[in-house]
């Protein structure tokens, strides 16, 4: 099992208020599965994903990575948990506006210490696998919304991680660019093994998932695995 929650819950205070973002959620996910979660605005969705990529803590409960709780961890390993086992895609791309596409997607392995031919040889292969070899020296504002994110996937997956999380990945882009992109993150989940949670609120994402899951008022309920 790569990563589960155990009455996973996050409460919010807002003046004299208690708002409930997550109400003692179980859940769990092995290597290799593609697991879409889907939810309207407000549901939840963005608080979990949080949780699962160590972003935030929860108020009770626990996030397991590989069996390892990560509440228990000082900031510098759970540091290194992010980089080196959470690959994190979101819908703003976050991608680094002064550096080209092949220095965007290396940058995580320089922080991780990698050698450069290590980090060359990487780098090329994730571009053929995405398709994005002769963007390889462009910048952001050179490439199209749907080039962006093939970058943003690429980069979150060039150190290996055991996890990968989506964050609306589709939410920019229109219809054919959004089925280009879950069709080459379909491939990647294939290819690498790596275990893929997609949030949503995009219905039609449900297609690429093995499970699809549904999030209302901070629950999980798990509608069809595959």
């Amino acid at each position: 099992m790569i990563i589960e929650t155990r009455n996973l819950t996050k409460t919010y205070e807002a003046g004299q208020e208690q708002v409930h973002a997550l109400r003692g959620v179980d859940f769990q996910a092995d290597a290799g599965d593609f697991v879409v979660i889907n939810g309207p605005s407000g549901s939840g969705k963005t608080t979990f994903l949080n949780l699962l990529s160590c972003i935030d803590l929860p108020t009770q409960g626990e996030v397991l990575i590989e069996g390892q709780a990560v509440s228990q961890l000082a900031s510098g390993s759970l540091a290194e948990v992010r980089r080196d086992k959470i690959g994190l895609v979101f819908q703003a791309f976050n991608l680094i506006p002064v550096l080209s596409t092949f220095e965007n997607i290396e940058y995580p392995m320089l922080l991780k210490g990698v050698p450069p031919k290590e980090r060359k040889e990487k780098v090329n292969q994730l571009l053929e696998e995405v398709d994005l070899v002769k963007e390889g020296s462009r910048r952001p504002d050179q490439l199209s919304g749907g080039q962006k994110q093939r970058v943003a996937v690429a980069r979150a997956l060039v150190n290996d991680p055991v996890l990968f999380l989506a964050d609306e990945p589709t939410g920019n882009l229109d219809s054919k660019t959004s089925e280009r992109i879950m069709d080459i993150m379909k491939r990647l989940n294939q290819n690498h093994k790596v275990t893929f949670i997609v949030v949503t609120h995009n219905l039609e994402v449900n297609e690429y998932a093995k499970r699809v899951v549904y999030i209302r008022d901070g629950q999980l309920t798990e509608e069809q695995k595959r």
